[in-house]
């Protein structure tokens, strides 16, 4: 699948990065809600793009090579918390929505992290702002 090509060559350069002693934040619509508590509906879309298992399984090589999902690092399982709204069927008002907009960070950035936040009350597109505060 080309999306998981991309994908894979993307951490292949943030691991040379790393390699160079680098420290990384990585921001930005991934398009795939990593578990079930990332989308209001998963069993209706296991067979949907964006949850499926393919991406879910490289989001979890993606964490597990040290990358850290800094708003489930300051929330943890805290369920309804959504970046993305279909504009289909009041799916914003009901919040029927995914988390599919991250800030991720190296693992040695993870003691750095103040506070992580999902901004859903910002309208003007599908999406809305992620944020990320991070004490350097």
């Amino acid at each position: 699948m080309y999306k998981m090509a991309f994908y894979n060559r993307f951490l292949e350069h943030l691991e040379s990065l790393r390699a160079e002693g680098k420290s990384i934040i990585v921001c930005g619509d991934v398009n795939t809600a990593h578990t079930e508590i990332d989308l209001a509906r998963p069993k209706a879309n296991e067979n949907t793009s964006g949850f499926l298992q393919i991406e879910r399984d490289w989001m979890d090589k993606f964490v597990a090579a040290g990358y850290v999902d800094t708003f489930r690092h300051i929330h943890g399982d805290k369920p309804n918390h959504y970046s993305w709204w279909s504009y289909r069927a009041n799916a914003r008002t009901n919040n029927v929505g995914w988390r599919i907009d991250y800030f991720f960070v190296s693992e040695d950035l993870k003691d750095s992290i103040k506070d992580a936040y999902i901004l859903d009350k910002v309208m003007g597109s599908d999406h809305c702002p992620v944020g990320l505060e991070i004490e350097l």
